[in-house]
């Protein structure tokens, strides 16, 4: 199948494209093999004349980013985006297309565009996190009625979601299995956490207001023989705030490729969120990727990790510091016995379904059908 064989995709983004490889990144480097893909990220602003700044991934995905004077007000700005994007459609010759957004706060910036369809990927319930705009909500509606097709990043989202759109999909997070499979290997330890003793007790991903601090800070202290490695940039918190003591670990944000070595080291993976509106909505893909990688996991009652993961035996779930104490514990005691063994079975049975690969195939089904059915969503606004 060649590049041309499918509509350009033109993707409106909330996260960069270089930060953390995630389900955009998973999604759109699939995306490529059967279409071109232009991920567009949002602005960046300065003392500039305006330009839409792009480079070509190794992927093939072509990134743009907006660079927009410094000083006009956001709506002006958005505007000024907008024919920035108008520009690209037609320097790039782009007849048909279709539109997929990530974010409603960036739809205006869609106001020259004509696609063939709009695809709204709901990842994340964006208007409940700290500081988020207060036109979110208003804008998300507006893309509801654009919309041709809703993906939501979990069931919990799925569910929340429905009742604003007649064709909603939920499309939980993926695994590429076999890249975290090697962690079963004996794999390199890396440098940083080499001289740390057992057991270890590892995270990664955005470390920022879904992560529960207090949770972390009282198991390090009341376990000072558990080493707590914690991977990953922290972002919109204040680092002040984060756990100190000498067997928690901040190792940084490190690359998609080399996450099976660390995970090839570790004892147990946990998923320590807090119980927050920032986290009711959310399907950590980490959840799958530490199970491919034969990691035992601990996660607090999180929606789409207790169903189907908690439900079905392939996670222990606990909430409050003395229930996920006992649960690690337990966890760390439960190594290399029948019932370790089996837990992992069922996780294998169930990671055996999933794949990134599905995911998309899965996508762009409902993409052509929703194509072959336009406006087939207002029949939600009678």
């Amino acid at each position: 199948m060649s590049v041309l064989d499918q509509p350009a995709l033109l993707v409106l983004a909330h996260l960069r494209w270089n930060f953390v490889f995630q389900r955009p990144q998973h999604l759109m480097t699939r995306a490529i093999r059967s279409r071109p893909v232009y991920y567009i990220e949002e602005p960046v602003f300065g003392e500039w004349a305006d330009y839409l700044g792009r480079y070509q991934d190794r992927s093939g995905v072509i990134v743009c980013t907006p660079h927009i004077e410094i000083g006009p007000s956001p709506a002006d700005s958005q505007a000024r985006t907008a024919r920035l994007l108008g520009m690209l459609v037609q320097q790039e010759g782009l007849d048909t297309y279709d539109l997929w957004v990530y974010t409603p706060m960036e739809l205006p910036v869609a106001a020259e565009l004509k696609p063939r369809i709009t695809i709204y990927d709901c990842m994340d319930e964006l208007a409940n996190f700290k500081d988020a705009p207060i036109e979110l909500r208003e804008r998300e509606q507006q893309l509801f009625k654009q919309a041709d097709v809703v993906f939501t990043g979990g069931y919990r989202l799925y569910e929340a979601k429905r009742q604003w759109h007649t064709n909603v999909h939920a499309f939980a997070s993926s695994v590429e299995v076999s890249h975290f499979a090697r962690a079963r290997q004996p794999l390199h330890d890396p440098a940083d956490q080499r001289e740390l003793p057992h057991p270890r007790l590892g995270f990664y991903g955005v470390i920022d207001e879904r992560f529960d601090t207090q949770l972390v800070q009282q198991l390090a202290y009341r376990r000072p023989e558990w080493q707590f490695v914690l991977i990953g940039p922290v972002v919109k918190i204040d680092p002040a705030v984060l756990p100190q003591g000498h067997n928690l670990h901040y190792l940084g944000q490190k690359q998609y490729a080399d996450l099976p070595e660390y995970l090839s080291h570790w004892d147990a993976a946990l998923l320590p969120f807090a119980r927050n509106a920032s986290t009711e909505f959310i399907s950590p893909t980490k959840t799958p990727e530490y199970l491919a990688a034969g990691v035992p996991v601990v996660s607090t009652g999180i929606h789409d990790v207790i169903r189907p993961y908690g439900e079905g035996e392939m996670v222990r779930i606990a909430d409050g510091v003395d229930a996920f104490e006992a649960a690690c514990a337990a966890l760390l005691k439960e190594a290399g016995t029948p019932a370790a063994t089996a837990r992992q079975k069922r996780a294998d049975d169930w990671l055996s379904q999933l794949s990134w690969e599905k995911t998309w195939q899965a996508m762009e089904q409902q993409i052509e059908s929703a194509a072959q059915q336009p406006r087939m969503q207002e029949s939600a606004d009678d």
